[in-house]
């Protein structure tokens, strides 16, 4: 099975916010086919969908705060999104007050079927995305439990550094399996529990075979988002390209 690759440009913020053509140029001559915006709309959503169309780069999907989706913003989202041809609206966090018990996780649940309904009737799709708060014990169970045993047609966005940064009790392979067809796109991001987040790609504590494997399996993957979050073994530019040609490698080795 073919996988396909695209980058979260949270990696590479910087270079982002200094350039964004120049930035995403240098991003598909690495080999990625498609990009994650993250955060508020700097530019024009015509600016996005000409930079896009400049580098033949997709726009996979975009990391929206929370505040987009909601009643009196979330026309505007919709609409934006529209303009740039991205289709996947994914929350990559929230308030306190949408998280702090099992009950507030439970009322979340609820307005994520919402306005997951909302934007299906635009053709959208609602994910969320993880950190390690969301794998961590609170009144017996996870809150990333409580979210996707309770919502419907939500996208898992998992992201497996993050997740084991919670600890090593988690188990990133049961919850590919845990949720089948749940998820699109999952976001791969080496993390070392010796290290933490200053490793690489096929350097980590991360079975890359079994997990890219298990996706696959369990899942109809469009794309496999790398995140590099470390700037001390390389620079951001860098960090990326070395990601994805530790993939080509171990594609090319049968790996994964």
């Amino acid at each position: 099975m073919e996988n396909f690759y695209a980058l979260e440009l949270y990696s590479v913020r910087d270079e982002l916010q200094k350039d964004m053509w120049g930035t995403l140029r240098k991003v598909k001559k690495m080999g990625y086919d498609a990009v994650e915006f993250f955060g508020h709309y700097n530019w024009t959503a015509q600016e996005v969908k000409a930079a896009l169309e400049d580098t033949g780069l997709i726009c996979c999907s975009w990391h929206t705060p929370w505040e987009y989706v909601q009643p009196s913003s979330i026309i505007s989202t919709i609409s934006y999104n529209k303009v740039i041809g991205n289709t996947d609206i994914v929350v990559p966090g929230l308030p306190t007050e949408r998280t702090c018990c099992k009950e507030a996780w439970l009322e979340t649940a609820k307005l994520f079927n919402d306005i997951s309904c909302k934007l299906a009737d635009y053709g959208m799709h609602l994910g969320y995305h993880n950190h390690s708060a969301e794998f961590i014990d609170m009144e017996g169970d996870t809150p990333w439990h409580y979210l996707f045993d309770n919502t419907d047609d939500v996208g898992m966005q998992l992201d497996n550094g993050n997740a084991l940064s919670a600890g090593r009790h988690v188990d990133i392979y049961s919850e590919i399996v845990r949720y089948p067809g749940k998820a699109k796109t999952v976001h791969l991001k080496p993390y070392s529990f010796e290290k933490g987040y200053d490793t690489m790609i096929g350097e980590d504590d991360i079975d890359w075979g079994k997990f890219i494997g298990l996706c696959n399996e369990h899942h109809d993957i469009m794309w496999f988002i790398v995140e590099y979050e470390s700037e001390k073994l390389h620079s951001q530019l860098d960090g990326v390209k070395h990601c994805i040609n530790a993939l080509y490698k171990m594609e090319d080795e049968g790996i994964i």
